[in-house]
């Protein structure tokens, strides 16, 4: 048999405290007006006999249960984005929460049932996330159901937690400028179908969007923009290989993420190229490896935790404004662009 449940008459017992005392004081109630030797009493008390609140009669009560819905497309099985839950997490624990994770694969039966599951454990809010930022249909909620988007946005649930990309795209401008590079400069993984067409990416189009109006502002203009579909390493080896095949006179690259840039430092270390003095290298997202390459790579940081921690914020506090939430990208100063990260 397991042992008997503590209870909180028998925390104020042992305290010498009425039941109502000790709940104000393990609540955390501030105008309790009981002594500090009282809070400390309580406290004492509850840590000897193992005590722990019962959350199903408190939501009984309070019609909460400190519960938080985080539905995700692949967000949990995708290692570069799990930074998401992380902040989630983190900041859930903080404000003496939960998180029911549940994860869709994008399919919309689904996500139904993952909405059905949630509401059936009376969560007190949705977040809603996804790999690729972009707009995400959700499926009817309840009214009460307060809903954050998280790298995402939907047309019925104006609050979202994105990366200030647009901000980051000016910023990898400004930092190219500053190294002294205005000529010579190729773009890799551009894509005009995923850059404004039907599978249109808010990361991407708004990444490319900020960088091609800081051009615009300072008179600069690509000698090359190379295309793909997708953004992984070996795109990245064939664009830049491509490149440097034609002889196009490119004196540096600006990758649209890390993975074009592994592939580019692939093959210009095949040409006999060193990055920066022959090639600077600038790039998108910080993925783990960017510190890894040599030399390390300069990039900009895509903030997924703060993100997961702003949904968390914003979806737990009394008032939220209806509106896109922009994290901001930092720019990660490494060896590849010369007198910037290090480098000569």
């Amino acid at each position: 048999m397991g042992r008997k449940r503590v209870t909180l008459a028998d925390v104020a017992r042992l305290a010498g405290l009425s039941q109502t005392a000790a709940s104000m004081i393990l609540t955390g109630r501030p105008d309790t007006r009981l002594s500090a030797e009282a809070h400390a009493r309580v406290h004492a008390a509850a840590a000897e006999l193992g005590y722990r609140p019962n959350l199903a009669a408190r939501a009984l009560r309070t019609d909460k249960t400190r519960t938080i819905a985080f539905i995700s497309d692949v967000v949990a099985t995708t290692r570069f984005a799990n930074g998401l839950i992380r902040g989630t997490l983190e900041a859930a624990d903080k404000a003496g929460h939960v998180v029911l994770l549940l994860e869709t694969g994008g399919e919309p039966a689904r996500e139904v049932q993952a909405i059905e599951a949630a509401l059936d454990r009376q969560v007190d809010g949705f977040i809603f996330a996804a790999m690729r930022a972009r707009e995400v249909f959700v499926p009817s909620l309840p009214a009460a159901n307060r809903v954050v988007m998280l790298n995402a946005t939907s047309r019925k649930h104006p609050v979202s937690v994105l990366p200030d990309e647009f901000e980051a795209g000016r910023a990898a401008i400004r930092l190219l400028d500053s190294a002294g590079i205005r000529e010579g400069l190729a773009l890799i993984g551009h894509n005009q179908v995923v850059e404004e067409g039907y599978f249109r990416s808010e990361t991407v189009s708004r990444r490319l969007a900020g960088i091609r109006a800081e051009m615009d502002q300072r008179g600069m203009s690509f000698l090359a923009e190379e295309s793909c579909w997708n953004w992984e390493a070996a795109h990245g080896y064939e664009l830049v290989k491509g490149l440097l095949d034609r002889r196009v006179p490119v004196e540096a690259l600006l990758c649209l993420n890390d993975r074009l840039a592994f592939g580019a430092y692939q093959a210009l270390g095949e040409a006999g190229l060193r990055i920066p003095r022959d090639m600077p290298v600038v790039s998108f997202d910080n993925d783990e490896l960017a510190a890894d390459l040599r030399p390390g790579l300069t990039t900009f940081a895509l903030p997924h935790e703060q993100m997961g921690q702003e949904a968390v914020r914003l979806l737990l506090a009394p008032e939220v404004e209806p509106f896109e939430h922009l994290i901001a990208m930092t720019a990660v100063l490494r060896q590849s662009l010369a007198n910037i990260g290090g480098a000569d």
